[in-house]
């Protein structure tokens, strides 16, 4: 079985990361998201159909089984991780956790 890294954007604000992990033919009941010990796993199959009358004549690669991993920090809050997968592209959003994102402080005059 061939296993293949999905290309992965992150993208960083005070809020927390986004990652967006493309995973062509992957549906939700094929992928699987989760942390670990402070790791970030994603692994996924993908489905690649023989459209009707038609038949296979070649295949490099017949059913995709993606797999990426990422250490978390520990200014992330993993318990508030959301998951979406729409059109092939599975969207993280990881939330710093309160006390690791930037707060102003507001400064007196006496």
């Amino acid at each position: 079985r061939i296993t293949l890294t999905p290309p992965v954007d992150i993208f960083e604000d005070s809020q927390g990361v986004t990652l967006w992990a493309d995973l062509p033919g992957v549906t939700k009941d094929r992928l699987d998201v989760k942390v670990h010990d402070g790791n970030l796993y994603i692994e996924a199959e993908a489905v690649v159909p023989t459209p009707t009358g038609l038949r296979l004549q070649h295949a490099e690669i017949r059913q995709p089984h993606f797999a990426r991993a990422f250490s978390l920090g520990a200014e992330f809050d993993a318990s508030k991780i959301d998951a979406n997968l729409k059109d092939g592209v599975l969207k993280l959003t990881i939330p710093r956790r309160d006390e690791a994102r930037p707060r102003r402080i507001e400064v007196r005059t006496d």
